[in-house]
C-alpha cells in the first residue's frame, strides 16, 4: 500500500504498457454497455486518451470531455485525437470541473480503484449525468488476480519486496463495484468480469512492457543483478508460452447502472 497517489506521467510509455490492454478490455466494455450513437460522454481518468478514443471510433459521440490530473497524459491525449469533438481538461475524479446533468454517460476505464474515495467517484458521476444517462466503470481485478502485471507482483511479494498497491484496490471487487452502484442511488445495475488476451513476441518483449509500469518501477530497480534474473526466471514459470511468445491474460470487473428518471 502506498499513501502516495500513483502518477501516470509518460502518455507513450502509458500506451505500451496499460493503453493496449484497456483498449482490449474496453472493447468487450462498450459491447456490453451497448450505447447509442451521438450521445454526450464524461471519461473520467481519461489518462492519455486511449478509452477516449475507442469511445470516439466506436460509439460516434456528439461530444466527450476527458478529465484527467496528469498534465503529460492530457497534452498526449490532446496529440493524438483527430476527430475533433474531445476536450480533455485537467480535474479531480471526486470534484469534476463538469455541470450537473450535463452528459449523456460517465465513465472510469481503469480508474476507480486510484480514486481515494471511490464511493465520491462515482457519486460525482452520478451527479454530471442526466437522468436517465448511464454511469459506468471497469477496473482490473487487483485483489483476484486480474492484473496485467500480476505474475511479477506476486513474485515480489514472494521475496518479500511488494510493490505499491492501488490505494482503493478493495473497489475492483466485483461485489463492492455493484455495492458502490447501488449505493449511488442508481438503478438497473448490472456488473461483469471482462477476460482479455495479448502477446507478447518474446519474454524480453513482455519484460520491457513491464518496467514502463509506474509501480513496478519503484522496486525493480532496486533489485540486484542476481534477483533480477532470478526474478524473471520465476516470472517466466508462471506465464503461458506460445513457443517464445508470451500468451497473456488479464481481467477487469464492470458496473453499469442508470441515473433515475
Amino acid at each position: 500500500m502506498t499513501d502516495q497517489p500513483i502518477r501516470f506521467t509518460d502518455g507513450a510509455g502509458y500506451e505500451q504498457m496499460m493503453g493496449i490492454w484497456s483498449r482490449a478490455a474496453g472493447q468487450v466494455f462498450l459491447d456490453w454497455l451497448a450505447p447509442a450513437k451521438g450521445l454526450r460522454w464524461a471519461d473520467v481518468g481519461c489518462g492519455n486518451g486511449a478509452f477516449t478514443e475507442l469511445v470516439v471510433e466506436r460509439c460516434a459521440p456528439a461530444r466527450i470531455v476527458g478529465i484527467d490530473p496528469s498534465p503529460q497524459q492530457l497534452d498526449y491525449a490532446r496529440r493524438r485525437h483527430t476527430a475533433g469533438i474531445a476536450d480533455f481538461v485537467p480535474g479531480n475524479a471526486m470534484a469534476l470541473p463538469i455541470a450537473d446533468h450535463s452528459v449523456d454517460a460517465a465513465t472510469m476505464a481503469l480508474v476507480i480503484f486510484f480514486v481515494p474515495e471511490p464511493a465520491k467517484g462515482v457519486a460525482e458521476m452520478r451527479r454530471i449525468v442526466r437522468p436517465g444517462g448511464s454511469v459506468s466503470a471497469y477496473a482490473w481485478d487487483l485483489l483476484e488476480g486480474g492484473f496485467p502485471w500480476e505474475p511479477v507482483h506476486a513474485e515480489l511479494r514472494e521475496i518479500g519486496r511488494p510493490s505499491p498497491m492501488a490505494p482503493s484496490a478493495e473497489a475492483s471487487r466485483i461485489e463492492n463495484m455493484q455495492r458502490l452502484w447501488v449505493d449511488a442511488g442508481l438503478e438497473a445495475v448490472e456488473t461483469r468480469a471482462i477476460t482479455v488476451e495479448r502477446v507478447f513476441q518474446s519474454f524480453e518483449d513482455f519484460w520491457t512492457t513491464v518496467q514502463l509500469s509506474p509501480t513496478l518501477a519503484t522496486v525493480l530497480p532496486t533489485l540486484d543483478v542476481t534477483e533480477t534474473a532470478r526474478l524473471k526466471d520465476r516470472v517466466r514459470a508462471r506465464l503461458r508460452m506460445d513457443g517464445d511468445r508470451v500468451v497473456h491474460t488479464a481481467r477487469a470487473n464492470a458496473a453499469k447502472g442508470t441515473v433515475p428518471r
